[in-house]
């Protein structure tokens, strides 16, 4: 008699860029509130299997592009043991396929906990709602929560308040791109952060009108920070703009740099 398969899953986490990012005023937790919009990316993915074990102990094995944090410190066995904790639910194996570059503001680690999440729920037959799984995915990370339902969302508080936000961009192409060997960590990002109380348009209203006016009214305030100490990507940007790019800006806190070209 054949032995059952091996109850496991296959997912394709994608990545994500900021369309705007206000950074508004530190909160006292030390954090920071942010103003942004969320856009899922699903040209640019890592491949994410979990595999359930009979025994032992949960492993994990990552490839591709190569990571700053061992496979223990990886999101994706941090979402495990969330639920580990909570639901006594083990052993797997995992094994991730790393195509989304790290520190570079595309939320692949947050997109790779955020399926994880889900995987585990669907593997372990846990019932867990969206709203469940929402709200165990904000404990990894600010973003993780949108990686959940994996919508456009308009994203407020550390960025896990999430409205579902509209927005049609079937007439572009999304071209991500990031120079060589730049990396820009979120430490970095806001250590180099001044901000500068002023008036700025309402985000979503902005985002209503035509993306060619996009340059003079969305911008993501960490470029002030970043583009000093990395003048690549402050060249990256221009660039696009050069090759006929509707609009083009650094996404999350770099860096990685996104422009939308007329199709």
């Amino acid at each position: 008699m054949n032995a059952s398969p091996t109850p496991r899953l296959l997912s394709r986490p994608n990545c994500k860029i900021n369309l705007g990012l206000h950074v508004v005023g530190k909160r006292p937790d030390g954090y920071h509130d942010l103003e942004t919009v969320f856009l899922p990316v699903t040209q640019l993915c890592d491949e994410l299997e979990i595999a359930l074990l009979p025994s032992g102990e949960t492993t994990m094995t990552q490839d591709g592009i190569a990571l700053d944090n061992p496979p223990a410190d990886n999101l994706c066995m941090k979402a495990f043991k969330l639920l580990q904790q909570e639901f006594g639910i083990g052993p797997v194996a995992i094994r991730l396929h790393k195509h989304i570059p790290f520190g570079a503001g595309l939320g692949g680690g947050s997109s790779d906990a955020a399926f994880t999440l889900k995987m585990l729920n669907q593997l372990y037959a846990l019932g867990l709602s969206v709203p469940d799984l929402e709200a165990r995915a904000a404990q990894l990370g600010a973003d993780c929560a949108f990686f959940i339902q994996n919508r456009p969302a308009y994203a407020t508080g550390i960025g896990d308040r999430l409205t579902p936000f509209d927005l049609d961009l079937s007439a572009y192409n999304i071209v991500i791109e990031i120079p060589p060997d730049e990396h820009v960590s979120t430490r970095e990002a806001y250590a180099g952060l001044h901000l500068t109380p002023g008036r700025r348009p309402h985000l979503p209203t902005a985002l209503r009108q035509p993306v060619a006016e996009w340059r003079n009214t969305i911008v993501n305030d960490f470029e002030a920070s970043v583009f000093p100490a990395h003048p690549a990507i402050a060249t990256l940007k221009e660039d696009m703009y050069r090759r006929g790019a509707s609009y083009a800006c650094m996404t999350g806190s770099g860096a990685a740099v996104f422009g939308l070209f007329k199709k």
